[in-house]
């Protein structure tokens, strides 16, 4: 698919699969004729990345993008949210609401979303399978949205430190499953996402 437009829209989201926490989508706006890979040389999916590159990539972002006319938005679905309406619908919401946040008119942007996302109607779209690795402004929204989430998640352990969000970030890790079966749900928990046998109904 070919599009002619002033700017690129990469879209990504972080944090599907938790078990507690938010998703997180990323969404990046780039000028057309700007180098995402000059002037990011290390950028990849997220997931390829150390912490400590994403971090790199994400601080580099923040220092150049009022100069290059980058713009980025995180938009998160809350637990509580992903409970009530269920991770598809929750993940639609927050990616048409970035869009719709951070994008010019319809007409002046191409829109790049990862796996199986999609963006309101009215934008120019293409799906990308893979797109993380493959358009750079998918990757920059993918590094956007791990670090952003990353960060919460550090916040979040601040509040529930019996958990250990600090170092799982809400995946369903050994460690996890044992705080939920030791100390039953919090706050940030989906319940939707765990099985009952894990559940402590006096932490409902």
């Amino acid at each position: 698919m070919t599009f002619m437009s002033d700017f690129v829209i990469g879209v990504d989201e972080a944090g599907r699969g938790p078990l507690a926490g938010p998703v997180a989508i990323g969404v990046v706006l780039v000028p057309a004729n700007y180098n995402l890979k000059k002037n990011f040389p290390d950028l990849d999916d997220s997931k390829k990345l150390s912490p400590r590159r994403r971090e790199s990539i994400y601080i580099k972002l923040k220092a150049v993008e009022h100069e290059h006319a980058l713009r980025h938005v995180v938009v998160f679905s809350s637990a509580h949210t992903i409970d009530s309406i269920g991770i598809t619908r929750a993940v639609k919401r927050a990616v048409w609401s970035g869009i719709r946040k951070l994008a010019p008119e319809p007409g002046e942007v191409r829109v790049f979303l990862d796996g199986l996302l999609t963006a309101p109607p009215e934008y120019l779209q293409e799906t990308i399978i893979h797109g993380d690795s493959l358009v750079p402004a998918i990757s920059l929204a993918s590094v956007v949205a791990k670090v952003t989430r990353d960060r919460l998640m550090c916040r979040t352990a601040q509040k529930f430190p019996r958990y250990g969000f600090e170092i799982h970030k809400g995946y369903g890790t050994a460690l996890h499953r044992d705080a939920i079966e030791h100390f039953g749900l919090c706050a940030a928990h989906r319940r939707s996402f765990i099985h009952r046998e894990f559940v402590d109904e006096s932490a409902l």
